[in-house]
């Protein structure tokens, strides 16, 4: 599994000895400086696919939210009952019934919605986000750090999943949630609707984020080249004479 996929996950659990990671820390880093979606481009298929109007986004940010919650829960309870050899399927297993309770859920909840999503609710048993962070953080940790560690992920994903959606629902349709933004005369922008109009978000979205980044990281970067060139030219000037006694 890639190293951008663990994160801070294989991090050593704090102790008295050794300053790790706060539970804050485990809360707080999905929902920007880890962020599953933004950040290590995880997910993007549902991210693609059902986020065309804000409420199918907010639904199945939710639901792909709850079944990270549980699914991590019992696997750091079950973590040291689970053999090595049948990790991975017993970990689909329970993710599998988080999934169907949700997909059911849904189903009896919101049926429009369901039936908007499709077949990409049953589809979060296969998220790369769920089963990555059960592998690389529930089976390592305690129930408490996998669960605000899920919790900060799962709402991550969310945020990135409103995020696509309102634009796309702005831009594609004049509306967010059904209520008109521009008024009759606005020319909706069916290409956001479709297809296209996801890949199209998303590509700017991360180059927002890029050029924010850079703009952060420009100074500092600044400050390392102008010490690594006073450094080059200090050895490279001429020895002085030596002095006599």
């Amino acid at each position: 599994m890639h190293d951008h996929m663990l994160g801070a996950a294989s991090a050593p659990a704090p102790s008295m000895a050794s300053k790790g990671p706060t539970a804050r820390d485990d809360l707080l880093k999905g929902l920007w400086k880890e962020n599953p979606v933004l950040v290590q481009l995880l997910g993007l298929c549902p991210m693609l696919a059902v986020t065309n109007s804000v409420m199918n986004a907010l639904t199945m940010g939710v639901a792909t939210l709850l079944v990270l919650v549980f699914s991590s829960f019992f696997v750091s309870s079950l973590r040291k009952l689970i053999p090595n050899e049948v990790r991975i399927s017993s970990y689909v297993l329970i993710i599998a019934t988080f999934v169907t309770i949700a997909d059911m859920s849904l189903e009896a909840l919101v049926p429009d919605t369901h039936k908007a999503l499709g077949a990409f609710v049953a589809l979060i048993v296969v998220n790369c986000i769920i089963l990555g962070r059960q592998e690389a953080f529930s089976a390592r940790n305690t129930v408490w750090r996998s669960v605000l560690d899920a919790l900060g992920m799962g709402a991550g994903f969310t945020v990135a999943m409103l995020m696509m959606g309102t634009i796309r629902e702005i831009l594609g349709a004049g509306t967010i949630l059904g209520v008109s933004v521009f008024g009759p005369r606005f020319e909706p922008w069916v290409i956001m609707l479709l297809p296209p109009g996801g890949f199209l978000t998303l590509g700017f979205i991360l180059l927002a984020l890029g050029w924010r980044r850079e703009m952060r990281d420009r100074p500092a970067r600044g400050r390392t080249v102008t010490a690594a060139k006073a450094m080059i030219q200090l050895l490279e000037a001429p020895a002085g004479p030596a002095k006599v006694a």
